[in-house]
């Protein structure tokens, strides 16, 4: 009897942590949806051999290397700090990279080093976590058709919308010349389905 209680406290315990970490997932999301602070990531071209995924964006961006004092002292895969500020457009902007979380008021998003240039430049390239943006399945496709296509018209601009707070990021959306990927993906279909309409 006694040992039924205790497997059943066990079972309700491990219930308990399995239920505890997707919530409190999701409550430091929203909570850095509500409370962060919104920055645009100009997106740049991505290789055009990557393979269409299917069900998230695969984004590059513009401004993803800063320059730092000894590339010596950096290494691939390394958790750092980016510490960011914002250009005169209104575009997020790396000031510098940090090691250690900082402790002051700067705004700064958690990163991986990624490459290292060794050839004088000391260009430290970065791999930002909001680098895939998911979508309905149905959509997502279409999406992407939508996103390589604004990538190549350089009339265009093309950013991701990012909100950041205490290192956290999320990302809320890809938005080319302001208007919402969704919403894009959706004027296209409706489009498509009236001309069939027609027909």
């Amino acid at each position: 009897m006694n040992n039924k209680k205790i497997l059943l406290g066990v079972f309700v315990l491990v219930a308990l942590i399995q239920l505890f970490v997707p919530a409190n997932m999701i409550w430091s999301r929203e909570k850095v949806l509500s409370e962060g602070t919104e920055y645009k990531f100009k997106t740049a071209p991505i290789d055009p051999n990557d393979p269409f995924r299917g069900k998230y964006i695969s984004l590059n961006f513009e401004q993803n290397t800063v320059e730092v004092e000894n590339a010596d002292d950096w290494i691939m895969e390394q958790e750092v700090y980016a510490i960011l500020t914002k250009d005169e457009d209104g575009y997020a902007k790396i000031s510098s990279v940090e090691k250690e979380r900082p402790d002051g008021e700067e705004e700064y998003v958690q990163a991986k080093a990624f490459f290292v240039s060794f050839n004088g430049s000391n260009k430290l390239s970065l791999e930002f976590p909001f680098d895939r943006f998911y979508m309905e399945e149905s959509k997502a496709y279409d999406a992407e058709l939508v996103y390589r296509e604004s990538q190549i018209d350089s009339s265009q601009v093309t950013y991701a919308l990012v909100s950041i707070k205490n290192g956290e990021a999320v990302l809320k959306d890809v938005m080319i010349d302001g208007v919402s990927i969704k919403e894009i993906v959706k004027s296209n279909k409706d489009r498509e389905a009236e001309e069939k309409t027609d027909l």
